[in-house]
């Protein structure tokens, strides 16, 4: 074993090889990978694994390689052609391009963040939000949060600590990784009550539930699935209603803000931000960068003595927002009250007629020209657990393959990636959520990748 010991190469005769000097990082970060490389070949000996170092290029080879993975992740432009317009996975809302020039013009030099130019003294970084955020809904108040599951936490640590919160039994929903409203409401402090079934809750079950310890009546939106058949829940309006009767406050969280309704495509019924507000919940909370359209973000709607209590929480720091993500979201909140909803990508692409859509699948299929391939009606979601079990009709380009599987593997490798989907030995390309600019690269993509594998 102590022979082996003796074939490991020095630290310098390693740093000298060809490759490791082609990295353009530090040598400090190069020596500092070179050690613990050793180190592992050290350890494999001990246990017998190996009875040789491996030389000094090989060692080398392996370092290099192990930086350079490390060092060059980063986020890439992908193509989206799964007709899911809110991807999670795929960094949910593309954004605007005012919500871009605003955050270089914040990222680039110093701005007024914390600093009130008028006075000339320290300000609050919810001052260059707030206002906008509030009047931009027609709500008494707003605080803006770095995300929904915050704005959830510290609506409930502030209102129901130590104290019950009164939710339906069919609300209790877990969203992606495994966020779930019980566990949520544990942390928060607040006790959860639950009322009703698991299919049917009726307004007796939250009046019959309250007591002296109830903080709060919740209402949760349902996200990403539905309960349907021998139903029965109670509406905003009705438990805003009994709510106020008991002087108890509503919080609402929506989890998904939808601006305005989505009739015209045909989804109906959904609950929008203005609407939640008029029907009398005290408190609403929903994400920024889901239907909105904005970047990530946690946005709290409501009333003023109510958003005045949030704010102090010593928890608002921990979650707060930063400059980019304001300066994002003021520049698509002005786009929504000037009413140019088709600025905003998650928008333009939820409305764009269909016809359009199928002109940019004829488009990529006379692109392709690959044998087999088609214009066929698909679709869409808008995705992000907005909208559980509603479609927006759309149009691909379906391509038949029995190596389907490789195919898709060949695109997500390409340069950019392209990501759509597969249905038994089909591969769907959802064009609406396929910019028209992106359309030549996308067929390009596609029939390399058919190229490659077949």
């Amino acid at each position: 074993m102590k022979g082996a010991y003796k074939t490991i190469p020095k630290v310098d005769v390693i740093l000298n090889e060809p490759v490791l000097g082609k990295l353009p990082y530090s040598r400090d970060v190069i020596k500092m990978n070179v050690i613990k490389a050793i180190d592992d070949i050290r350890t494999s000996i001990k246990s017998g694994d190996i009875n040789q170092s491996p030389d000094a290029a090989h060692i080398a080879s392996g370092v290099a390689h192990t930086i350079t993975s490390i060092m060059e992740v980063r986020l890439r432009k992908v193509i989206n052609a799964t007709g899911v317009i809110v991807h999670t996975n795929l960094g949910r809302a593309p954004l605007a391009a005012e919500a871009m020039e605003a955050i270089e013009d914040a990222a680039g030099l110093y701005c007024n963040l914390e600093y009130d130019l008028e006075k000339g003294s320290r300000g609050s970084r919810q001052d260059i939000i707030r206002g906008l955020t509030a009047y931009c809904f027609g709500s008494e108040d707003a605080l803006v949060v770095n995300n929904n599951a915050a704005a959830v936490l510290i609506t409930l640590s502030t209102l129901a600590k130590g104290k019950e919160v009164i939710v339906s039994r069919g609300e209790l929903v877990e969203i992606g990784g495994s966020f779930r409203m019980p566990d949520v409401m544990a942390l928060s402090g607040a006790v959860l009550k639950e009322v009703g079934t698991t299919n049917k809750t009726k307004i007796s079950d939250y009046e019959e539930a309250i007591t002296e310890d109830t903080a709060l009546l919740m209402k949760v939106h349902q996200s990403n699935f539905a309960i349907v058949g021998f139903t029965e829940d109670v509406d905003i309006k009705d438990l805003a209603a009994l709510a106020h009767k008991k002087g108890i406050p509503l919080f609402v969280d929506m989890g998904s803000g939808i601006p305005e309704p989505l009739d015209k495509v045909g989804i109906h019924d959904e609950w929008t931000i203005k609407g939640c507000l008029d029907q009398g919940a005290d408190i609403i909370s929903f994400s920024g960068d889901k239907v909105l359209g904005g970047p990530q973000a946690g946005i709290i709607l409501g009333r003023q003595d109510l958003i005045s209590s949030i704010a102090k929480n010593p928890l608002h720091r921990a979650i707060r927002i930063d400059k980019l993500t304001i300066a994002a979201l003021a520049a698509t909140l002005r786009l929504l009250a000037k009413g140019q909803y088709m600025a905003i990508p998650v928008l333009s692409m939820i409305y764009e007629p269909l016809d359009d859509v199928r002109k940019k699948a004829i488009q990529l299929k006379d692109s392709i020209d690959i044998p087999g391939s088609e214009v066929a009606p698909a679709n869409a979601v808008i995705g992000g657990g907005s909208t559980p079990t509603r479609f927006i009709p759309s149009s691909g380009v379906v391509i038949p393959s029995p190596k389907a599987e490789g195919i898709h593997l060949n695109l997500r490798q390409g340069d950019p990636p392209v990501i759509s989907r597969i249905e038994e030995d089909r591969l769907i390309f959802d064009m609406r959520t396929v910019d028209k600019s992106q359309i030549g690269v996308l067929a390009d993509k596609i029939k390399r990748a058919f190229s490659d594998v077949i």
